[in-house]
């Protein structure tokens, strides 16, 4: 070590605003002196913080009934994987899908829309490099799409947007593969090409390639992540013929068919009518006006990402009210605040964390957006409500994380939680007051790219 660098180690080790020694010896003879913290340290020691600041009033409060229920199906698992927007969303369209085949159980394929994500999303991030091959290597935006090119996650509009452009198919016809139920692997390999093609793309600009010189380069990194894709997840069809016996004994069949007309014929849903709705209190983002998140996307030429910022109260009243007419409802959540996983379990008071610390944990929703505390970190599906005197007192959730906690994969969500840590649902248009019809057809602003309201697509 330098005697420069020896002088700057022992400055930050004495100078202003380090530790010192005497403030050291305080904070051990303070807990030394507190017999509750020993006890805690004793428990935490054992159990974990989480035993013992569950709060067994909340879980002895809380029960799976509810007094509008709709599912009667099984649960379905992501497994290894970040899927969880998809398979919220195919969730969502096997409800109407059972009740048309007339089966009990039924699964789209996941592997399917997987596959075209990672497609879709490897051309969106490469198409994203040459429109910023002019910025530094180290411009935020760059060094952000960079750092993780894609991931599994994904939003409401960029599921849409693969169902429209490739339709969908039954399970049997694309099922899973190790690399579709654990996707670290093949996520490597497709950021190192990403990151190779960024690496090509820019350099070629840099000597004066046009874009259609760059888009032609592009093409070729394609054909390589397509052959990795069908390599770890199989080639998906072009055309299917389904058939299926139902649960009164009929045997039926389809004539042949692409995957959009499958998709034609059992997504019962009226797609072009659903729109995202987010709750985001944060004092630069009122009420009442859509936004987007920049590079937020799969589909180049499909929709955008649009949000459209609504009270949370709002947003409970039309999930509820969409329960009530029959349809389970889509949403993004921080999914590993204040959750008991083996129980099934949400409620914002479940652990007494000041209790157990004796210290307060003060930050409001908007303060923990604004301050990286809390961002959308799961989408999953609302298939109950308990309704009294007109408000909802608990929320029954369709997870998919398989059938070993809550009630065989059933989580229950207590009211005050949704306030809290629920930021997004996909709802019909026609559930919003005339008034926020009419905002749904502004302009977006604009979001950075690395901003909270995109995370649920990391």
């Amino acid at each position: 070590m330098s005697i420069e660098s020896t002088s700057r180690t022992t400055e930050t080790t004495t100078g202003a605003g380090a530790i010192s020694s005497e403030q050291l010896g305080e904070m051990r003879a303070a807990f030394d002196a507190n017999r509750g913290w020993h006890n805690a340290q004793n428990a935490v020691a054992q159990v974990g913080a989480d035993d013992v600041a569950l709060n067994r009033s909340v879980v002895n409060a809380t029960d799976h009934t509810f007094s509008h229920l709709l599912d009667d199906w099984a649960v379905t698992n992501q497994k290894m994987t970040g899927r969880c927007w998809m398979f919220a969303g195919l969730n969502l369209f096997r409800v109407g899908a059972l009740a048309k085949m007339g089966l009990k159980e039924f699964e789209f394929s996941q592997a399917y829309t997987l596959f075209y994500d990672k497609l879709e999303r490897s051309n969106y991030v490469l198409e994203a490099m040459i429109e910023l091959a002019d910025r530094p290597l180290d411009d935020r935006t760059v060094a952000f799409l960079l750092e993780r090119p894609l991931e599994d996650g994904g939003q409401w509009n960029m599921f849409v947007n693969l169902v429209r452009k490739h339709g969908v198919v039954p399970k049997a016809f694309m099922p899973e593969t190790e690399s579709s139920s654990n996707t670290r692997r093949l996520n490597s390999i497709l950021w190192y090409k990403l990151r190779e093609g960024a690496r090509t793309l820019r350099e070629r600009r840099a000597m004066g390639a046009s874009v259609d010189d760059l888009r032609e380069a592009k093409a070729a990194m394609m054909a390589d992540i397509h052959r990795i894709l069908c390599i770890h997840l199989g080639t998906p069809p072009d055309e299917i013929q389904w058939q299926w016996t139902d649960t009164d004994g009929n045997f039926h069949r389809d004539e042949p068919t692409t995957p959009q007309q499958f998709a034609e014929t059992y997504i019962t849903i009226p797609l072009d009518e659903y729109v995202c709705l987010v709750h985001d209190p944060r004092r630069t983002s009122p009420l009442g006006r859509t936004y987007t998140v920049d590079y937020l996307g799969n589909v180049v030429g499909g929709e955008i990402v649009t949000y459209l910022n609504v009270d949370a109260d709002l947003m409970k009243s039309i999930a509820r009210q969409t329960i009530v007419d029959g349809e389970p409802v889509w949403f993004g959540c921080d999914v590993g605040k204040m959750m008991r996983r083996d129980l099934g379990l949400w409620d914002r008071e479940l652990f007494e964390y000041d209790a157990l610390y004796e210290t307060s944990f003060s930050l409001d929703k908007a303060e923990r957006l604004d301050y990286h505390e809390t961002l959308m970190t799961h989408a999953m599906l609302f298939t109950g409500v308990d309704v009294v005197d007109g408000t909802s007192r608990r929320w029954r959730v369709e997870n998919s994380w398989g059938d070993e906690n809550g009630q065989k994969g059933f989580f229950v969500m207590n009211d005050n939680w949704f306030s809290e840590y629920t930021f997004e649902i996909a709802a019909r248009r026609s559930y919003l007051p005339a008034e926020l019809q009419e905002a749904l057809d502004q302009e977006p602003i604009v979001l950075p790219a690395w901003d909270p309201m995109g995370a649920l697509a990391k």
